[in-house]
């Protein structure tokens, strides 16, 4: 009787696993490979395929392995802006270590106003969301005056905090551009999970340079958002995981000063 029971349980995890690639289509979910205190940790090698990524969305952000470019995903398209300030279309074949993704259906859009900065961008963006509570897929599209982005060169082993690397992390500015901006916004409850609040990756309108955004002016630019009430986590199954010490988790100093390049 308990081994047809467990025969049952089995066939039914089966069922339920095998089809969450269907399930991220059909609701709102935002999948995300590995977490932020993982990768701010030194986990640069946690491998999943961007050809399995694009099972659970076609629009989001993260990285490559051994930090090796920013990534991001727009209409089903993965796109790397190297060190270099280059962008290309890697192969699906590639990994990443850490990414957010979804199923982009707008549900909310908002003109925006010239001549605001991050911080007036989001306090725009706030003020149409029903909740500071649940996840959010942005993307923003439009003209924008100045865009201060960066990428992290590829690194190799042993890895240094991701906190040291960006002290010296080449940045690209762009000028009167038309472009689009990929975020993702989590609620605070997430700290360690992902970055609390907004987190934006840019890609010019001819695909030729981009990166994670420091700083920004927007002139004429239109946002829609996608709530995602759904959460589903892929965590790496690899040593360099397995090892690390997120005991204590990674100070919101140390976030912070990753996100906007600044102490």
């Amino acid at each position: 009787m308990l081994k047809k029971l467990g025969v049952l349980f089995l066939a039914g995890f089966l069922a339920v696993t095998g089809n969450i690639g269907v399930h991220a289509q059909q609701t709102k979910t935002l999948t995300q490979f590995s977490t932020i205190d993982a990768l701010l940790g030194g986990a640069y090698d946690c491998k999943m395929s961007f050809e399995q990524l694009k099972g659970y969305g076609d629009t989001g952000l993260g990285t490559f392995d051994a930090l090796d470019g920013e990534m991001v995903m727009v209409d089903g398209t993965v796109y790397r802006v190297g060190s270099n300030g280059a962008v290309q279309t890697p192969s699906l074949t590639e990994t990443t270590p850490f990414a957010a993704v979804t199923f982009f259906d707008a549900e909310r859009e908002k003109t925006l106003p010239g001549g605001i900065g991050m911080q007036e961008l989001t306090s725009q963006l706030d003020s149409i969301l029903p909740t500071p509570n649940l996840m959010y897929m942005l993307r923003i599209e439009g003209t924008f005056k100045a865009v201060k982005t960066r990428s992290v060169p590829r690194q190799i082993r042993p890895y240094r905090p991701l906190v040291e690397i960006v002290k010296n992390q080449p940045t690209f500015d762009f000028q009167n551009v038309e472009g689009v901006m990929i975020g993702v916004r989590c609620p605070a409850f997430m700290k360690g999970i992902n970055v609390p609040g907004y987190h934006f990756h840019f890609l010019t309108r001819d695909r030729k340079g981009g990166g994670h955004v420091l700083e920004l002016t927007i002139d004429s630019a239109v946002a829609k958002i996608d709530k995602a009430s759904i959460f589903h986590m892929i965590l790496p199954e690899d040593q360099d995981f397995y090892r690390l010490d997120m005991e204590k988790g990674t100070s919101s100093g140390a976030i912070a000063e990753v996100e906007s390049g600044k102490k």
